[in-house]
């Protein structure tokens, strides 16, 4: 039996601020790494054999946070640019809500929400799960089929063309579905046959992106 949990990284500076993220490479904030305490805590039933992230800090300092709180650090984690965030183009830094001003909340939730429809200079879903799936199926997969639990930090777009193949989803709920921070979707496996899923729930957690205002960060508000 393995285990392949997949999250994604905790709550970043630019998730805080209600920005367009993408490829800036900006840091957790200190809810963010509290965060992957917590989650860290929920997966205390686990040892890893490897873990993978991508080149972005926010998702691999949330690795390296989980295995030091877990005290299996000492497994080996492959970063690649694979599984880098979806890239946002001309929209990378720029405040959701004054993008939906500018060019209208129906064009803002086209690039978001859609499959196929990539932002100005940036990438669609699909785009990513050129890059995504791959490398998944080359190098992660694989892993879990010779029997090792795996865990991967990522981000929500990333993740969204794997969690599209586990669970076969079509296009439109890819693309409409929430990935929440720092949750933990778990996969469990007898060689290559998948027998169970589970979405863990971690108490206390911001699931969510939030602006800088207390009371929408206890929100969890995108």
């Amino acid at each position: 039996m393995s285990t392949l949990v997949l999250l994604r990284h905790g709550q970043s500076q630019w998730n805080l601020e209600n920005r367009f993220t993408g490829w800036t490479d900006v840091p957790l904030t200190e809810r963010g790494k509290a965060d992957a305490v917590r989650t860290a805590e929920a997966l205390r039933d686990l040892h890893f054999d490897v873990g993978y992230t991508s080149k972005l800090k926010r998702a691999a300092d949330t690795l390296t946070i989980i295995l030091d709180h877990l005290k299996q650090n000492e497994i080996p984690a492959v970063a690649d640019a694979a599984l880098n965030e979806r890239h946002y183009g001309d929209l990378q830094g720029l405040n959701k809500a004054e993008t939906a001003a500018k060019y209208g909340q129906e064009q803002v939730t086209l690039w978001r929400r859609s499959y196929a429809t990539p932002p100005p200079n940036g990438e669609s879903i699909a785009d990513v799960a050129k890059r995504v799936l791959p490398f998944f199926e080359a190098k992660i997969l694989p892993e879990v089929w010779a029997g090792k639990n795996v865990i991967v930090s990522a981000s929500g777009n990333s993740l969204r063309p794997i969690l599209q193949v586990l669970d076969h989803l079509d296009n439109d709920t890819t693309a409409s579905m929430d990935v929440g921070l720092c949750t933990p979707y778990i996969y469990h496996y007898e060689g290559k046959k998948m027998t169970k899923k589970e979405v863990r729930e971690v108490p206390g957690i911001v699931t969510k992106g939030a602006s800088q205002t207390e009371a929408r960060v206890e929100e969890g508000r995108v």
